[in-house]
């Protein structure tokens, strides 16, 4: 299988299928494809997975994509970011809610709870993250752009909990306090760090939903008893 990523960050994967080849998708997430190649919504993986899937709130149902001869088709993000490529080997990726976007057919998409109580509690992410296993390539989307860590076996890196896109299974994940009360208080990064300890693979989001969401909510809320624009285009009027 082959793919191309287009745009910066308003990225598109663009997958090129030969015949009976199959990737399958969260529902919505596509964005054109081939006149040859036939879709199928159904529920991967068994009521029960679907079911689970439901709790990070991903769709019950997956579309497959399949197609009859050489054909191609094209997914997306629902938010200004990026578009990563996970090549599974074998291995495990554990990323965040709604990071997943298309994988192929031999990829298993489940649920991964955090092993530690305080790390769903305050991880910002809450108990339920995604889990991708199995062979081949999958593709997962965020907000803003990636930076990515190789860590070495006992090497520490601390992430603002909304800010983690995802790490392979070998990484330790915890959550531990920014430091005293006052940079608890007035800080301005919140009260909790994400500390990810290798080895292993982590992506990180420059601009997360929350963040994102914070900074575009004073533009679309209207001020109680204020007969001012309630949106950005209004502004203009």
């Amino acid at each position: 299988m082959n793919y191309r990523i287009v745009g910066d960050n308003l990225q598109v994967v663009i997958i090129e299928l030969d015949t009976g080849e199959k990737v399958f998708a969260e529902a919505g997430a596509l964005n054109h494809m081939s006149d040859n190649v036939r879709m199928e919504t159904r529920i991967r993986g068994g009521f029960l997975k679907g079911i689970k899937r439901k709790f990070t709130g991903e769709s019950l149902f997956l579309t497959e994509f399949t197609s009859n001869g050489k054909g191609f088709v094209a997914f997306n993000g629902n938010v200004p970011g990026k578009i990563c490529a996970l090549d599974m080997n074998g291995g495990e990726w554990i990323v965040q809610k709604d990071a997943f976007l298309v994988a192929e057919d031999g990829v298993d998409l489940d649920v991964a709870f955090v092993r530690r109580f305080s790390a769903g509690l305050f991880g910002g992410e809450g108990f339920i993250l995604e889990k991708l296993s199995g062979h081949g390539t999958a593709f997962i989307h965020a907000a803003g752009d990636f930076v990515s860590y190789d860590l070495k076996a006992g090497e520490t890196i601390k992430v603002d909990t909304g800010s983690l896109v995802g790490f392979e299974s070998t990484v330790d994940y915890s959550v531990t306090t920014v430091g005293g009360v006052k940079s608890m208080l007035f800080g301005g990064e919140g009260i909790f760090l994400a500390t990810l300890t290798g080895p292993g693979k982590i992506i990180i989001q420059s601009l997360s939903l929350r963040n994102l969401a914070a900074a575009l909510s004073p533009f679309f809320t209207r001020n109680s008893g204020s007969s001012g624009p309630t949106s950005i285009l209004g502004m203009f009027d």
